[in-house]
């Protein structure tokens, strides 16, 4: 359960990881640990986003228009203008390869509530999760 915590983890960050098949080897070897895997892996994926909001929150100091240029970088302007179009309810695609990662990072830029980020997010992680765990389960 350890390595499934830390892949699921990794797997949320920017490093190159991947959860789903540690979860499809467990739940097919052990499904009567099926509630523990699928919670294992949605509080390790769930965790690695919040480092992603929380290097986002970091990174608001060099993307933010500067006080006396009113300039911002081209891609903070980009994020921002996506940001508000979707806003918090984007965080639901979180779970989505290629783009989950880049949406937990803006919603750190721009400063989305802890409590609301870890919501939506586990949220998104845990019905991935339980999705790949009954496809799993078809196979035994």
């Amino acid at each position: 359960m350890i390595a499934l915590f830390l892949s699921s983890f990794l797997a949320a960050t920017f490093f190159p990881a991947q959860s789903e098949l540690g979860l499809v080897y467990l739940v097919t070897n052990y499904p009567e640990d099926l509630v523990a895997l699928i919670a294992v892996a949605s509080v390790g994926n769930t965790l690695g986003s919040v480092v992603n909001w929380a290097i986002g929150l970091g990174l608001i100091r060099f993307a933010r228009p500067a006080e006396h240029s009113g300039k911002a970088s081209k891609w903070y302007i980009k994020a921002q203008h996506w940001y508000e179009k979707y806003g918090y309810w984007s965080l639901l695609i979180s779970w989505a390869p290629l783009v989950g990662d880049p949406v937990t990072l803006v919603a750190g830029v721009f400063r989305e509530p802890l409590w609301r980020f870890f919501l939506l997010v586990a949220i998104a992680k845990t019905v991935r999760y339980i999705v790949v765990a009954a496809i799993a389960l078809q196979f035994i």
